[in-house]
């Protein structure tokens, strides 16, 4: 079995009642919303990956105010192919609070997401989305002091 760790960034930003969310298509190609952030690059800092994830997948320049906390998961996926080996996949997820300071709503073009959009908070239940949208939720909502929720 393959042990692979990935280490990401991720941003809340929410302005007048609406949360800033990207567009990513699910592993079967259905599309579903994102926290905007991603895979930091080897020797990058997190604080400069959620920076620079936000400007790729939204348009938007951040300032990071604040670090919410951190989520990890972990997954086993068996082998795919007839010769392929299993993948223990740990995913740790740095989220931080962010505010947008300038830039233009944009689109990212062949990357990781399609497209960028602002959503009511009330209405961000009821969308197809990731788990790590609810779990920064409650991060930016309770603050908790351990910086974790379970």
């Amino acid at each position: 079995m393959r042990a692979k760790l990935r280490v990401a960034a991720y941003a809340v930003c929410v302005r007048d009642g609406q949360l800033l969310l990207a567009r990513s298509p699910a592993p079967d190609g259905t599309p579903e919303w994102v926290l905007p952030g991603g895979g930091m690059e080897h020797g990058e800092d997190p604080h400069e990956t959620v920076v620079r994830e936000l400007a790729e997948e939204t348009g938007y320049r951040v300032e990071v105010t604040g670090l919410l906390g951190v989520d990890s998961s972990r997954h086993v996926w068996p082998a795919r192919r007839p010769f392929g080996r299993a993948v223990d996949h740990h995913g740790l997820r740095i989220v931080y609070e962010g505010r947008v300071v300038g830039g233009d709503l944009a689109h990212e073009v062949n990357g990781s997401t399609d497209m960028a959009a602002w959503h009511d908070l009330d209405a961000v239940p009821a969308l197809r989305h990731i788990r790590l949208v609810d779990i920064a939720l409650r991060l930016w909502r309770e603050r908790p002091a351990t910086g974790r929720v379970s």
